[in-house]
């Protein structure tokens, strides 16, 4: 079995080219089953492909056709202990635009709980959400601002000073939207407005916050009312484009885009008065936060690290486990059968006693061996252990 991963991220790409291989959940997993045994990652920052078995360039090939450009000099690829190590740092939050932001475990378990990965990827994946769920319980680097909303409402607060008195008008009532209103709130913004493309979804949130529904045709009208757009929908195309901006309007406007693909048109930026912010400008928000958290960081790092070197015992133990298990096969059809020739001869007392000696020769005989093939598996040469124990006792023809 071989591990490998193809992908782009924030650290590679920037926004443009992130958006056009972004991927919904469904869309994700599909791609994910059209490559065999694989799971597809993608989030606002990254889209990845974790794969057991299959073939690399064809992994980067397939994502090539969603940018409509050939990837080969901007994708990264990682193989085997290397490719673990990124998805456990990844599940930590360590890889994410804000380090220790707690959105990424959710978005690596149903990444993974959408397909049905085979032995290698359900392992490595288990694992993964194991060392994101310790990073968070033992570590405090998910402390201000740990996500994406988080740091959006940090940047406003950069640009005004104080948000108290501050209007917002909210685009997208999902999650990232509604944490984004949390936090805005909690810096003393007001939610004025709630746009959303579904009513419900609009007013349910407003009413959270004391603030109106509006429908995405209603945006527009309000714009002159308010300091602070922030946007987060899935929409693929612009909610807001540059002519739907007043002449007529508070100053400055700010506006801030989390969404991938983005939702507001690039030409906002060049309004008077307007300030257009993605997700790539969080960048400088999140490196004034990081000195705070740098020492949970090298812990969160070093737990990162011991999952990594667990997972790299267990794939050198896959060298030797079935010479093992031929091994003791070996051994306890030979015992079988020398029993067997006591048929008839020795009363079912004394085959009984028989038995349980025997057996417990065989476990006592096998013992070391088993425990130093083990140990020889984590270094380098476990799979020769593995072939001599074969050629010695006459196992090539089992394995």
């Amino acid at each position: 079995m071989t591990l490998s991963l193809v992908g782009l991220s924030h650290h590679v790409a920037p926004v443009e080219l992130r958006e056009r291989v972004t991927l919904g959940l469904d869309a994700s997993a599909e791609l994910a089953r059209s490559l065999g045994d694989a799971v597809c990652l993608s989030t606002c920052n990254r889209t990845e492909l974790y794969l057991a078995d299959v073939d690399d360039e064809q992994a980067l090939a397939a994502l090539g056709d969603l940018a409509g450009e050939p990837l080969d000099g901007v994708a990264y690829r990682l193989h085997e202990d290397a490719a673990a190590l990124h998805l456990f740092r990844v599940a930590a939050g360590l890889d994410s635009l804000v380090p220790g932001e707690g959105e990424i475990l959710g978005q690596v378990r149903s990444a993974y709980e959408a397909v049905a990965p085979g032995p290698l990827l359900d392992r490595v994946f288990r694992q993964a959400l194991a060392v994101g769920k310790r990073v968070r319980t033992e570590t405090a680097i998910g402390e201000s601002p740990a996500s994406v909303s988080s740091a959006a409402a940090a940047l406003a607060a950069q640009v005004f000073g104080d948000l108290r008195g501050r209007r917002v008008l909210l685009i997208g009532a999902g999650r990232i939207g509604e944490l984004a209103a949390g936090n805005l709130a909690s810096r003393g913004a007001e939610i004025a407005f709630v746009a959303n493309r579904t009513a419900d979804g609009a007013r349910e949130l407003a009413q959270r916050f004391g603030g109106a529904a509006l429908t995405l045709d209603e945006l527009p009208a309000r714009l002159g009312e308010v300091d602070v757009v922030v946007s987060s929908t899935s929409a693929p195309e612009p909610v807001l484009v540059a002519g739907d901006v007043p002449a007529k309007r508070r100053a400055p406007l700010f506006f801030i885009d989390i969404a991938v693909p983005r939702d507001l048109d690039a030409a906002i930026a060049r309004l008077d008065g307007c300030f257009l912010y993605d997700i790539d400008d969080l960048e400088a928000v999140v490196a004034e936060t990081l000195s705070g958290r740098r020492a949970e960081a090298e812990r969160a790092e070093q737990l990162v690290a011991e999952e990594a070197e667990r997972f790299r015992a267990w794939r050198a133990s896959l060298d030797v486990v079935p010479a093992i298990a031929s091994l003791r096969a070996h051994a306890e059809e030979i015992r079988a059968a020398e029993l067997a020739k006591l048929n008839g001869r020795v009363s079912d007392d004394e085959r009984r006693t028989l038995e349980s000696v025997t057996a417990q020769i065989l476990n006592k005989l096998l013992h070391l061996p088993t425990v130093r093939m083990k140990d020889a598996a984590v270094g380098a040469d476990g799979a020769a252990y593995a072939d001599a124990v074969r050629h010695l006792f006459g196992l090539e023809d089992d394995v």
